[in-house]
């Protein structure tokens, strides 16, 4: 069974969590690998070729973020995580299904789903959750974040999620994140991975 016409792989990073020099390299490494695609013989070969090189950026956007080099660990706070995941699971009461998410120190990462048919843009939903997990983590660090600081880096990355198969390659990588990462204990056993 396929998954629904809009299901993604969301990535949301605190703001300041990757090295802003290896941040650009990636990002023109992105750029460089779909102009080559672009120079496909056809059109599914061109597809093809922008997916691999989204998927080579996820993989090199992602190490960056586990490496955990630069900026805040905001999410590794047990109020913040706990917010945050509220919001993820209140996503479902607008009609997104999140059969899977991740929170790790610095980032996160969640399947959302939107079924065929659902009077919701699945944009405008990411858009409220960045605003209100903002707004809430601000003020549980009131007065550890500077006033004029971000507590998300603008915008998100999103890989959408072709089939089935990949959905449970998605799950599976996510669901093993904290183990692959050696983090703490209560990164393993915290109600923000959905079963």
């Amino acid at each position: 069974m396929l998954p629904p016409p809009e299901t993604i792989l969301l990535t949301l990073r605190l703001a300041g969590s990757v090295p802003a020099r290896a941040g650009r390299e990636l990002h023109a490494q992105r750029v460089a690998a779909q102009e080559t695609a672009r120079g496909a013989a056809t059109e599914a070969d061109a597809q093809a070729a922008h997916r691999r090189a989204e998927k080579v950026f996820f993989a090199g956007f992602d190490a960056l973020l586990d490496a955990r080099t630069v900026g805040p660990d905001y999410l590794a706070r047990e109020k913040v995580a706990e917010t945050v995941a509220g919001e993820l699971l209140m996503l479902e009461e607008q009609g997104l299904r999140v059969p899977c998410f991740v929170v790790l120190p610095n980032h996160l990462h969640a399947v959302l789903q939107l079924p065929a048919g659902a009077g919701l843009s699945l944009y405008k939903a990411v858009e409220l959750l960045h605003q209100r997990t903002a707004a809430q983590a601000r003020r549980l660090l009131r007065g550890q974040l500077p006033p004029e600081a971000d507590f998300w880096q603008t915008g998100f990355h999103e890989l959408p999620i072709l089939d089935t198969a990949e959905l449970n390659r998605v799950q599976a990588y996510l669901l093993a994140h904290p183990q692959r990462l050696r983090l703490p204990e209560q990164f393993h056993s915290w109600p923000y991975l959905p079963e």
